[in-house]
């Protein structure tokens, strides 16, 4: 049984809203993200700040910012339900618009992965979670690094490769 490019286009609207909806309550709750006078971003937590500064963000929380780092932490279960599946669709829908035998294999390989960016996905916010009710990091600092990066190399390859041969193939199909 094959899925067609609408079954396909289908999940990816789904997953496109799921995306949306939860990406913008997570940026609503960004603005609470103070710990001693000092904003901090997740992309911060998850990749740029080095382990001392997110033990001391961390171990300084209030109640209040530790309730909504935890809120976000769980909406983004739900954006990365969206867009990882969503990813994967669009990879397929590319697959299914190019005639290259080795590009449709890399498209595949690419939507294929897109499970293991969401395991990663997973992974790195269960690490958050517990280092937010721990108030510490523990020793598993650079192995996080590691998975969240090749969370976000898979996740932005599929994106770099899918979205132009969507676009180009779409328009190169209505001008026929």
């Amino acid at each position: 049984m094959s899925i067609s490019t609408k079954q396909w286009e289908k999940l990816f609207l789904f997953c496109l809203g799921l995306f949306l909806a939860a990406g913008f309550c997570m940026k609503w709750m960004e603005n609470d993200f103070v710990q001693g006078g000092e904003r901090f971003t997740i992309m911060g937590l998850e990749l740029f700040y080095p382990k001392e500064r997110v033990d001391i963000i961390l171990a300084g929380l209030d109640e209040h910012v530790t309730a909504i780092l935890r809120y976000h932490l769980s909406f983004d279960f739900a954006f990365m339900t969206g867009v990882f599946p969503g990813m994967a669709a669009l990879c397929m829908m590319a697959r299914e618009k190019t005639a290259s035998t080795t590009l449709q294999k890399i498209l595949f390989t690419l939507a294929v992965l897109q499970t293991v960016a969401w395991a990663c996905d997973i992974y790195e916010n269960s690490r958050m979670l517990t280092w937010v009710y721990n108030k510490a990091t523990g020793n598993e600092f650079d192995f996080y690094h590691i998975v969240v990066s090749l969370k976000w190399i898979i996740a932005l390859a599929g994106a770099i490769v899918s979205i132009p041969l969507n676009i180009v193939k779409r328009k190169r199909k209505q001008r026929l």
